[in-house]
């Protein structure tokens, strides 16, 4: 069932206790900064609740959560945010809650509406534009953490405000964040500016196998766990590599096929108009936005290479 308004989401919430707040796997900082600042506003409510991710959170998040006490609860109501589909909670939550979600709050069109109940807004550049909505339905004091927490949603999920899904309201609301105490500064410098070595060791073998197609107009990078144990990197420093591609001047459509522990590949693809990333991830069983989408093909390389490769030029055909 759908939901027309984050002050409809918002009652949903008063009247629950035990919240379980599940974010999608391999966590960016617009699921986490829903979850959390969530988490927070109810435990300011004093309900219990907590937030929990099939992967391990990056340490450059753990600011998201400083001062919040892990709670163990059977829990009662169960929400997902900025999750599409059951499946992208991971494995280890989909297995567990898959079919248990009482109520998503997304900005994905291709959400699949595998909730009891969904609050969606597609217009919205990050999740945590809805969430910042439903957390003042709820009448609760958006506090410098809070502010923390959805500033960093709205930057993550638009580049740092440089992306074509930034409208006028996704300004004003990082504004507000900021006149409520957010770090924005020091959130932009970790987002942003900031490599470990093990990152750059990654990045530079990534661009060295970079390879072009179709007149050079789709760039695809490749992460392999060799890759991970040559650099001394790993997954949870992946997200800044997906968006190398498309920053290479022609380039229309970009991507990045990561490998996985179990020799699946993640593809998350990046795309200039008038390419549709969610079109044509949906092909391969995925789905997420215009300009950025993801979905997961199977091993190995070579296979999961060809699959990409071929519907990549389904788009250039047509």
């Amino acid at each position: 069932m759908m939901i027309d308004t984050p002050s409809s989401a918002a009652e949903i919430l008063r009247a629950q206790d035990n919240i379980l707040i599940l974010v999608h796997g391999h966590p960016d900082g617009d699921t986490l900064g829903c979850g959390y600042s969530l988490c927070r506003a109810l435990i300011s409510m004093g309900k219990k609740a907590a937030v929990r991710c099939s992967d391990e959170i990056p340490k450059k998040f753990d600011y998201l959560s400083n001062g919040i006490e892990d709670l163990s609860f059977d829990p009662e109501f169960i929400v997902s945010v900025d999750v599409a589909d059951a499946a992208l909670l991971g494995k280890k939550n989909k297995e567990l809650y898959g079919d248990k979600v009482d109520l998503s709050i997304d900005h994905h069109g291709s959400n699949r509406i595998f909730a009891k109940k969904t609050l969606l807004d597609d217009k919205a550049a990050a999740a945590c534009e809805i969430m910042l909505d439903v957390i003042k339905a709820l009448g609760v004091e958006i506090t410098k953490d809070i502010a923390n927490c959805i500033y960093t949603g709205l930057s993550t999920d638009t580049g740092c405000f440089r992306y074509s899904n930034v409208t006028p309201r996704t300004m004003r609301m990082g504004a507000e964040m900021i006149e409520a105490g957010a770090d924005n500064a020091a959130i932009n410098t970790v987002m942003f500016e900031t490599k470990t070595k093990t990152y750059v060791a990654l990045e530079k073998l990534c661009l060295a196998g970079m390879e072009t197609y179709f007149d050079e107009r789709f760039a695809l990078i490749t992460v392999t766990q060799e890759m991970f144990r040559l650099s001394g990197s790993d997954e949870s420093e992946c997200d800044a590599i997906a968006s190398l591609p498309r920053q290479i001047e022609g380039v229309v459509i970009g991507a990045t096929l990561r490998e996985k522990a179990d020799g699946t590949f993640k593809v998350s693809m990046r795309t200039h108009a008038p390419a549709d990333a969610a079109a044509i991830c949906a092909e391969m069983g995925g789905g997420g936005h215009m300009r950025a989408a993801g979905c997961q093909l199977d091993g190995p390389l070579e296979n999961a290479k060809k699959i990409l490769i071929e519907n990549i030029k389904k788009y250039f055909e047509k």
